[in-house]
């Protein structure tokens, strides 16, 4: 029995760090969508009309 012990303690920590990981990386994507949400009003709020402009 505790030979299967440690590879199942190491299974549920590398489980833990996938799920946390999962919710991480879905925050970074939230905080890059709201900065891009911020450069697009940003450009909308500048924009003078004319297509020429860059």
């Amino acid at each position: 029995m505790r030979k299967f012990t440690s590879p199942l303690i190491a299974l549920a920590l590398l489980g833990a760090s996938v799920v946390s990981a999962c919710n991480t990386v879905e925050g970074v994507g939230e905080d890059v969508q709201a900065a891009g949400q911020a450069v697009e009003q940003a450009a909308e709020e500048t924009n003078d009309g004319n297509p020429n402009t860059p």
